[in-house]
């Protein structure tokens, strides 16, 4: 015999609760505790215990294969730069991001490349399965993507690129089995369900369950399983948490929905670096590589403006080079505004704070804006220098000098204080044509910095301000 119970079940953290609940004593959201009924068996039934491979034995650490992990060569560089070189076989991967963002063109522009033979030595198959969009949806943005016209025949797609619109999983690892593709991806996993469960596809357990499936199904049989992630409005993947700790590498697709530039983070990654950037611009014909980021970002970059200062910003392993603008504008308020787009609000209040307090600034009577251009997220203090300099030159109207950038910490005494890779942010501020780079004075001895470039080392704000104002000495 079997029994009906209800159950409300967070679907941010998992928690559940016997009865209705507005807010989740757990992970603290509102709004999440949603109902789903579960079928329990009152019958004693052999416990089972699942595996990857049910003849798996243990073997000596010595006697197993030290050989570095051979990896499917990606021709988009920036997506193979994230992932760590290329794709793993056997690896699981989640793409999450806004929606609109890019997630779906940017893996079908993937499955393309890869079921190209022209860009590998040997044949790829690879299944998109999409739970969201018709087939002749796909199809109208794979044409896009391709530029096929009428002259073109549409034998000229590969016969390896196979598409299925299918939410059961089920009849998807059905379909698996007979193509045995080297690739999948599955858009996306909040539209996918086993029909076991009573619950309704995106809740908890169908997420948690049918995210383990395809992770166990990559680990027995050495295919690249991708997934597509929906991003709730605080920012993170929806469905609960432990869907991060299955995957293998989980990416984030970033940007601006008013701005062209995407970037896709690394954020986990069992198999390269974590928090790797790749810079993508959208366009009609999709995603293309940014290869050279910093300078795409200063491109319309207005020389001698007051208010602008070059920050260079470490993303994952790459040094960007970013246009900080600031703007003080007299306020008519009782308590002036404090806005920033790119930067964290608390550490414009901490800089806004020492330019008043250390350096006798009066912008308690100044509306004060900050922005970084091209809708990146600076959240590292080494760009407070930048930020600091650029208010600083909006507030006496006097610009910064245009062949230098700016690197440091801000501390609240007004000191400067040194910051991680100097190297590789002045190698690429020289790559880029800068003359000088004002920096944190060294007090101890490290890594050697690069000759090319003049450097000054200033021990405070206040004379970093003094060589970065062109009127200033």
């Amino acid at each position: 015999m079997s029994k009906t119970i209800t159950q409300f079940v967070c679907q941010q953290c998992g928690r559940t609760s016997p009865r209705a609940l507005g807010k989740c004593p757990q992970c603290g959201g509102w709004d999440t505790m949603v109902e789903e009924v579960v079928v329990e068996s009152s019958s004693p039934v052999k416990s089972q215990v699942r595996g990857l491979n049910a003849r798996s034995q243990p073997r000596r650490m010595g006697d197993i294969s030290g050989d570095a992990e051979m990896r499917i060569p990606l021709p988009i560089g920036e997506f193979a730069r994230v992932l760590g070189g290329g794709v793993v076989p056997g690896s699981i991967v989640l793409v999450g991001g806004d929606p609109g963002i890019g997630k779906s063109t940017l893996l079908l522009q993937m499955a393309l490349e890869l079921a190209d033979h022209k860009n590998h030595k040997k044949t790829l198959k690879v299944l998109y399965v999409s739970g969201e969009e018709s087939e002749r949806q796909i199809k109208m943005r794979a044409v896009r993507l391709t530029r096929l016209n009428e002259d073109k025949p549409e034998h000229e797609f590969s016969q390896d690129l196979l598409l299925l619109t299918e939410t059961n999983l089920d009849v998807v690892m059905e379909q698996v089995q007979a193509l045995k593709p080297d690739i999948l991806i599955v858009d996306s996993i909040q539209t996918v369900y086993l029909p076991d469960l009573n619950s309704s596809a995106g809740s908890v357990s169908q997420v948690r369950e049918c995210a383990n499936k395809l992770r166990e199904l990559a680990k027995s049989s050495d295919m690249a399983v991708f997934l597509v992630g929906h991003v709730t409005k605080e920012g993170v993947i929806a469905g609960p948490r432990v869907l991060e700790h299955i995957v293998d590498t989980v990416l984030y697709l970033e940007g601006d929905r008013f701005q062209s530039y995407r970037l896709l983070r690394s954020v986990k990654n069992r198999f390269g670096a974590t928090a790797e950037v790749g810079v993508f611009e959208m366009r009609e014909r999709g995603m293309i590589e940014v290869t050279n980021p910093s300078e795409a970002f200063l491109a319309e970059r207005m020389i001698n403006a007051p208010g602008s200062a070059i920050a260079v910003t470490m993303e994952g392993t790459r040094p960007l080079l970013v246009e900080m603008q600031g703007l003080t504008s007299p306020s008519n308020l009782g308590n002036p505004r404090r806005t920033p787009n790119g930067v964290d609000f608390n550490r414009l209040l901490l800089i806004t704070a020492v330019l008043t307090r250390r350096l006798g600034m009066r912008l308690a009577e100044q509306d004060v804006f900050v922005n970084v251009i091209g809708g990146l997220q600076v959240g590292e203090p080494a760009a407070d220098l930048a930020i600091a300099t650029a208010i600083a030159s909006s507030m006496k109207d006097i610009p910064v000098k245009a062949d230098t950038v700016l690197i440091g910490e801000v501390g609240l005494s007004g000191e400067l204080r040194w910051v991680s890779q100097m190297p590789a942010r002045l190698r690429e501020a020289q790559k880029l044509g800068f003359k000088t780079a004002i920096i944190p004075r060294r007090l101890r001895q490290g890594e050697p910095l690069p000759e090319g470039i003049q450097l000054k080392e200033a021990r405070s704000l206040r004379e970093a301000l003094g060589w970065a104002l062109l009127e200033e000495k």
